[in-house]
């Protein structure tokens, strides 16, 4: 007889593990060894659940590279006890984190899926428990004694997401999320239903390899009409800095006045990696479809074709981070690693 899938529940802060003080109206951190008291539909759920919690939960907004380490190392320490992870994330950075742990985590053949809420676990009108039961049921989903998902995926309002594909859009709606440029590859409804098809497949058999090193000496810079020579020059100049991403217009375009190429071009040869990537909501960067696009790719800029900007960011971080040499660092970068490009 098959055993039940295993999940390890991991919380790092944020709203959905938060309760209402009915005196005060202030929100604290609840204990989430009491998770089904809090949620007694968690034990009508085919699986077998374990918590583990951040020793000091954060708020996302103060979610960095060594947080990501932090809980990389949990999947990493778990992986074999475990048949799939739900990490339990506050809302506002939840997409850099499902980016970067989609990088992190290489030959991943088990579920991690992100989830949060709006609203608090113990509110009456809260979207944590819809949120955090199908995630659970989500990761514990299996064919043929595997796990169905085996990637980095993000649940948020009854979607679930490629975790390197989206971005918040919204702080005061339940559908919070959005993945511009890829399907949902699962959604929720009378009945759960995944898009087998869209699913990032697992190429090899190789180990699981997960990366401790995130090289944080990065930078986004979002164009906008009247950016100063000065102001783009004091950025590229920053010491120590290794990449930047750069939000462009449109379908990839910037100034061609001579000093903003001019700075690119010096700071390109000084070493620095330049991903471009739009800033727009969707679509794809396509560098010398326009004139103001063209000098940009005959600098050796990285094209970041259709990637969100929280993945083009957390990549290069990953990137940096492996040591890739500066030659393959450009071919390295405009290669889908985990399904972040199409």
């Amino acid at each position: 007889m098959q055993s039940k899938p295993t999940i390890l529940l991991v919380y790092t802060g944020g709203t959905i593990g938060m309760v209402k003080n009915h005196e005060t109206g202030a929100l604290k951190v609840f204990d989430f060894k009491k998770l089904l008291q809090r949620i007694p539909e968690l034990k009508l759920l085919d699986c077998d659940i374990e918590t583990i919690s951040f020793e000091n939960p954060i708020d996302s907004s103060n979610m960095d590279a060594s947080k990501w380490v932090k809980i990389a190392t949990i999947v990493e320490e778990n992986y074999d006890k475990f048949d799939g992870f739900v990490i339990l994330h506050g809302s506002d950075t939840m997409s850099y984190s499902a980016s970067a742990l989609s990088f992190m985590l290489e030959n991943l053949k088990k579920p991690v899926v992100f989830t949060g809420s709006q609203l608090p676990i113990g509110d009456l009108r809260t979207d944590a428990k819809e949120n955090l039961i199908t995630a659970i049921q989500i990761a514990s989903l299996r064919h043929k004694h595997l796990p169905v998902i085996q990637e980095v995926c993000l649940y948020f309002e009854y979607k679930l997401y490629r975790g390197n594909r989206t971005t918040k859009i919204s702080a005061e709606h339940f559908n919070a999320f959005t993945s511009p440029n890829y399907p949902a590859l699962a959604e929720s409804g009378v009945h759960l239903k995944v898009s087998n098809d869209l699913l990032w497949p697992v190429a090899n058999d190789s180990d699981l390899k997960v990366s401790h090193e995130m090289d944080s000496n990065v930078v986004i810079v979002k164009m906008f009409p009247g950016i100063s020579e000065a102001v783009l020059s004091a950025i590229v100049n920053i010491p120590g800095l290794k990449g930047m991403v750069l939000e462009t217009y449109g379908s990839g375009n910037a100034p061609s006045e001579d000093w903003f190429i001019n700075i690119l071009q010096k700071a390109i040869a000084n070493g620095l990696h330049v991903v471009n990537v739009t800033q727009c909501s969707g679509g794809s960067v396509n560098m010398g479809h326009y004139e103001t696009s063209t000098m940009l790719k005959k600098l050796g800029v990285i094209s970041g074709e259709d990637i969100t900007t929280e993945a083009a960011i957390t990549k290069m971080m990953y990137l940096l981070g492996q040591d890739v040499p500066h030659e393959e660092f450009k071919m390295v970068f405009e290669t889908s690693l985990r399904g972040e490009l199409s």
